[in-house]
């Protein structure tokens, strides 16, 4: 990998970034901070982005990793997730990307700088801590670690064959899918993720099976009230999965079996969803932070780890409660435990930067603008978005042709938008990129084969090159747009 040093004089406390200075200005350069960071935040939902917005409200410019594709997606949990009706202060309820969007804005606000991208590579015995992510690497005299948690899958024999063919851990993500109307789904799990899945897969299926292994359910009253009271949701009690069977088409049902008798039995659906829990994602800090049997993090007074100035925030230690306001509050309690920390050991530094600094915010906007068909519709731009502008590029452009099909309540589109489009913008007048809803132009979606979003394919010459659900590495869709080029 080629390195890009940064460094030099800061001439203004207000500067929301080091200026850098490259050896290499090709695309995938690391970029290596010189200037030693305040706090340098892992993660993001909740807990990340609450940390955030009160370090940054302390003069401390946080630096946010906010995650990219391990361990789920930029904002955490929430992004895969419907309705929240128990956080305070929205009496209608939000989406959970919409709350989480609001809070990430909120700390872009304050002066938070916030990068999507994985950390690789923690070093916590050196110091200042040193954090590699997937293009930056800095170092920092205290770090929160918000990196909650990820749904474990079933580890069934055909669960490969069928991921994002039929089997998914995000009934949010994939519901809307052409393949799932007015077919049978199922979702497994007895708790109120799991309830929660059958009940919005109701929209799109003609009926949801919800498999619960145990006798009872273990969602919350309210939830399962509703479940069970839902003429579309039939609850399976006793009921484990054994193996999935398919056809051409994909999944065609499920092998089931009767944790109690051991009696076996199919069940014709087109859709497993996966509401079974989820497991800290803990890997990167494994061997350096004290872990109890099951990955979490020990901490002690409430958000301090066995290192002095690392502490966690979130899922990442909470076994408890795992809710979304108690890890906003544990991310606002390791923002003010991570300032007592440097303000006591003489390594704070204060920086007044303005209240309502939106650079980055904006710079996203830009970078997501896209133009429509006629009137107005220019050939030789090199974005768009729609049905009829993806029919008339795929029959008439001789440039790569590159589309992106996304979902109004997909989490992991909204993370995902962002960054491939900058990915775009490195190969300007070289490709066309079109943006597909699969919602308003399901027809489309549905002759492509889009059975998930989001997804990535490639065309030239009418033929497809690549097909790419799920969130990948920018990397890896940079490199497969240069050899299609």
């Amino acid at each position: 990998m080629s390195m890009k040093r940064c460094g030099g004089e800061l001439r203004s406390r207000q500067a929301r970034k080091v200026v850098c200075k490259s050896t290499d200005n090709g695309p995938g350069a690391l970029e290596v901070r010189e200037e030693i960071q305040n706090l340098v935040i892992i993660g993001s939902g909740p807990a990340g982005y609450t940390a955030a917005i009160y370090a940054a409200r302390a003069n401390m410019r946080p630096l946010v990793l906010e995650g990219y594709q391990a361990g789920g997606v930029r904002g955490g949990q929430l992004m895969t997730t419907t309705e929240v009706e128990n956080f305070p202060g929205f009496p209608e309820g939000i989406t959970g990307p919409d709350l989480m969007d609001k809070m990430r804005q909120q700390a872009e606000r304050w002066g938070a700088e916030l990068i999507t991208e994985d950390v690789e590579f923690v070093d916590l015995e050196s110091r200042p801590f040193l954090i590699r992510s997937t293009d930056t690497e800095v170092r920092a005299h205290s770090i929160i670690i918000a990196t909650g948690a990820t749904a474990k899958r079933l580890g069934i024999p055909s669960e490969e064959e069928f991921w994002n063919n039929g089997i998914s851990a995000c009934a949010v993500c994939d519901g809307a899918s052409s393949n799932y109307r007015q077919q049978e789904l199922a979702v497994v799990g007895g708790g109120d993720t799991a309830a929660e899945e059958a009940l919005y897969l109701t929209k799109y299926g003609k009926k949801v099976h919800l498999l619960v292994r145990g006798e009872k359910m273990r969602a919350s009253a309210a939830m399962q009230d509703r479940v069970l009271g839902h003429e579309k949701v039939q609850v399976h009690f006793n009921t484990g999965v054994s193996d999935a069977y398919g056809d051409k088409k994909g999944l065609a049902g499920l092998l089931l079996r009767d944790t109690k008798t051991g009696e076996e039995r199919k069940l014709d659906v087109r859709g497993l969803f996966y509401g079974i829990g989820h497991q800290p994602n803990s890997h990167i800090i494994e061997g350096q932070v004290e872990l109890d049997d099951k990955g979490y993090v020990k901490v002690r007074h409430g958000v301090s780890t066995n290192v002095e100035g690392v502490f966690a925030a979130g899922d990442i230690h909470d076994v408890e409660w795992r809710q979304a306001i108690t890890a906003a509050g544990s991310g606002c309690m390791a923002a003010l435990s991570a300032e007592r920390y440097l303000a006591a050991s003489g390594l704070l530094i204060e920086y007044h930067q303005q209240e309502k600094q939106q650079v980055a915010n904006e710079q996203e906007h830009k970078n997501g603008k896209t133009v429509g068909l006629p009137p107005g519709f220019d050939p030789t731009a090199d974005r768009h978005k729609g049905e009829q502008a993806l029919r008339k590029l795929y029959h008439e452009s001789d440039r790569l042709l590159v589309v992106l099909y996304t979902s109004s309540s997909c989490g992991p589109c909204r993370t995902l938008k962002p960054i491939f489009s900058k990915v775009a913008d490195e190969f300007t007048g070289k490709l066309h990129f079109v943006e597909i809803d699969v919602e308003e132009d399901a027809q489309i979606a549905q002759a492509g084969g889009i059975t998930g979003t989001p997804t990535v394919q490639l065309f030239k010459n009418k033929e497809r090159l690549h097909h790419l659900p799920g969130v990948k590495m920018k990397r890896e869709y940079r490199q497969l747009i240069e050899a299609a080029l």
